[in-house]
């Protein structure tokens, strides 16, 4: 077959890759078009490009394992209400189904056909995370899902180029960021149609047809690639659990883990049941972070499509927190859901020793906060002339220790996005920041060293009080160091008065005071006292660890100029090794 073939080897190479940067052009659309902090901030988006059975062939880098991963299956919905013989040029389909979806309300996905010459040949899907969808609001506290915000169903936001106003106008009325909620959802459809035009220009240029053949290579590929990776990993069934803090009571996540010649298999029997509150979480988003969690490890470097994720497969039984019902609450399904990858390494660890990290923060420490007539605790009277606001902002504590490395500080692993600017929201709500900095001593020693965490002291220029609806986990649990490595500390929520908060649910912060949000570290890796010295001194050089706890942890003396106390030093580890 020669270079000129259409359907060459190369070709065909060239091609795939060109459209894994058609998919990441599409995110990039949807970031510079997105009107809520969580789009064109944060990053917490999905994109890529499906063939006419529904199976994602690309996904864009940008994005989150949570969207991109739960979007892989939620176009087949689509495809099973709206069969592809039926689908016009012109029409574009959306909804926030949880359980067609991404997990929760507030996440809408998209699906564009694509056609090219009166002939369809692709789809393109596209997820952002909007700032509201009414109801209570993003939080924990609901106790079933129709009290968490508007519920659409699978339906069509365009008819042959016609958007349905109606749908705008229900949209706009039942939610308190009509602008940015409605400005997302057309970004969302913008940018399924720059998928749409360059991919018709890459099919012209490479003068194919169709995208079968195409297709068949990627998904191949892809899965052979990703059986040769699972094939290098120790056969066998592997038992992991982790405790983590819940609602009103801990939860158990538990998983077994069978690791074969056709893949892997993980099963979460054994996992609590379902919460009471909006901690639940649909089945497509527990296998969108284990595979995810999986794939860090054995396959990180095989591109994410259908083919490498057919040969990971995951179930929960129904009825627990994983595998949560309709009409369970959802809305904060992230903080349970964002745990699976370190209960994945914990399964993997047992098969690669000293490849896996520590456990870290995982679940996101975002600042949700909101103001306005009614959205507090207490006397009406209070925010009657209040400003009204509703912010999200997306933070994070830090990661676990990594093989070789410390972890990341203040970073959001496993979801990705990024953290928001505080200038951001201050410049569109009465929310002010008075510190954010990283948290001192919070990092798991080790002798790689947990991420550190961050603190963020939290009030208003309003003379309001305000709400925070926290979903907070780590705080009763931390995460775990490994292979000697200690834990991380726990977060903490408390108020500037002295006041201490919960961590998950909706709170008041009274007039004139400031909520802190101290968010945990990750667990550290190794012995703290194979640390090599001078990491040490540089850490207390830094400022991410004190001289009292470089003594106490590491073994190590620093003086109040930043160096080493030899002598000291080498009683100290004396000392330790007896």
């Amino acid at each position: 077959m020669s270079i000129n073939d259409p359907l060459s080897p190369i070709r065909l190479q060239l091609m795939w890759d060109r459209l894994i940067a058609v998919v990441e052009e599409q995110a990039l659309t949807l970031i510079r078009t997105g009107f809520s902090t969580s789009t064109r901030e944060a990053g917490d988006l999905s994109a890529g490009v499906f063939d006419l059975r529904g199976d994602m062939l690309a996904q864009a880098v940008t994005g989150t394992p949570g969207h991109i991963n739960s979007m892989a299956r939620a176009v087949r919905h689509f495809i099973a209400k709206f069969p592809v013989a039926t689908m016009k040029e012109g029409d574009i389909f959306l909804t926030n189904d949880p359980w067609k979806g991404t997990g929760h309300l507030h996440d809408f996905t998209f699906v564009t056909p694509t056609f090219r010459r009166g002939k369809m040949v692709a789809m393109f899907a596209s997820t952002c995370h909007v700032v509201d969808i009414g109801g209570r609001g993003m939080g924990t506290d609901a106790r079933q899902v129709f009290e968490e915000g508007l519920y659409i169903p699978l339906m069509r936001f365009a008819r042959e180029g016609k958007v349905d106003e109606t749908l705008i106008d229900i949209v706009t009325v039942n939610v308190r960021e009509p602008v940015q909620v409605v400005g997302d959802l057309y970004s969302l459809a913008t940018c399924n149609e720059i998928g749409c035009r360059r991919l018709v220009e890459m099919m012209d240029e490479f003068a194919i047809d169709d995208l079968d053949r195409l297709g068949r290579h990627i998904l191949e590929k892809s899965k052979q690639a990703s059986l040769e990776a699972i094939r290098k990993v120790k056969p066998g069934i592997y038992k992991f659990s982790m405790t983590v803090d819940g609602y009103d009571k801990p939860i158990d996540l538990v998983a077994t883990m069978k690791v074969g010649e056709s893949g892997i298999d993980v099963d979460f029997a054994g996992t609590s049941g379902v919460s009471s509150y909006g901690i639940n979480v649909p089945v497509c988003y527990t296998e969108a972070y284990a595979s995810f969690g999986v794939k860090c490890i054995v396959a990180p470097k095989v591109p994410n499509n259908e083919g490498s994720l057919s040969v990971i497969r995951v179930t929960a039984p129904e009825g627990c927190i994983l595998n949560a019902k309709h009409p369970s609450p959802v809305a904060a399904r992230h903080v349970t859901g964002q745990m699976l990858p370190d209960v994945m390494f914990g399964c993997l660890h047992q098969a690669k020793p000293h490849g896996v990290p520590a456990e870290g923060t995982s679940c996101l420490w975002n600042l949700f906060a909101l103001g306005g007539p009614g959205r507090t605790d207490g006397d009406p009277s209070e925010t009657a002339n209040a400003i009204p606001f509703t912010v999200m902002s997306f933070h994070a504590g830090g990661t676990g220790a990594r093989p070789g490395a410390d972890g990341l500080s203040a970073t959001a692993f496993p979801s990705g996005v990024k953290n928001v600017p505080i200038e951001v929201n201050e410049a569109v709500s009465p929310i002010l920041v008075w510190r954010k900095e990283y948290r001192q001593d919070s990092g798991g020693p080790g002798e790689f060293r947990g991420g550190l965490g961050q603190i963020m002291e939290v009030g208003t220029l309003d003379t309001a009080p305000f709400a925070i609806s926290a979903y907070y986990d780590r705080i009763d649990h931390p995460p775990r160091g490994r292979e000697g490595g200690h834990n991380g500390a726990a977060g903490t929520v408390t108020l500037k008065s002295g006041g201490k908060l919960r961590g998950m649910g909706q709170q008041t912060v009274g007039q004139h005071d400031r909520v802190i949000i101290s968010m945990p570290g990750g667990g550290g890796l190794g012995s703290p006292r194979r640390r090599a010295v001078e990491a040490v001194a540089q850490d207390v050089r830094e400022g991410f660890i004190s001289a009292e706890a470089a003594r106490r942890d590491y073994g190590v003396a620093v003086t109040p100029d930043g160096t080493v106390d030899t002598a000291e030093t080498q009683k100290l580890r004396a000392l330790a090794a007896e």
